[in-house]
């Protein structure tokens, strides 16, 4: 995977913690991004990031990359989640961030990162929901 970008997120509260993913393709030749938020209604943004960047407190209280950071296309994309179902369609924290940034990345690979605990056999969904490729739990592996 040399060469590929893998887009992570830093965890808040009890999300699933990517950065013994993100450290790992780092350590495998893959370069790192992480989303940029700015307002509820502004379209997140990925801005490459490596483990010894500094990060900025932004929107929501994330920490992310300094808004002077390059933008970039993920090729793998890890998402955090509340919850998620058979479809694969995840319930996140209501704003739709991920759900439009998906939308325009096309090719890319979106991973949900989540406890098992988290399932639900159906959740409601909207048009706009864009399913995820894969669920990696604790305890599996899931694709449709």
């Amino acid at each position: 995977m040399p060469g590929k970008i893998v887009a992570g997120y830093v965890a808040k509260g009890s999300e699933v913690d990517p950065a013994a993913i993100l450290s790992q393709a780092h350590a495998l030749g893959c370069d790192l991004a992480l989303p940029h938020v700015t307002s509820k209604s502004a379209p997140m943004r990925f801005l490459r990031w490596s483990p010894n960047d500094d990060l900025v407190p932004g929107a929501f209280g994330l920490l992310q990359p300094a808004e002077t950071a390059p933008q970039c296309k993920p090729d793998i994309v890890l998402v955090p989640m509340l919850a998620y179902d058979d479809r694969l369609i995840r319930l996140g924290q209501g704003a739709g961030h991920y759900d439009r940034a998906l939308s325009v990345l096309d090719h890319s690979i979106a991973i949900g990162l989540a406890w098992s605990v988290q399932f639900t056999s159906v959740l409601a969904s909207d048009i706009w929901d864009v399913p995820l490729d894969a669920v990696l739990t604790e305890k599996s592996w899931i694709t449709l």
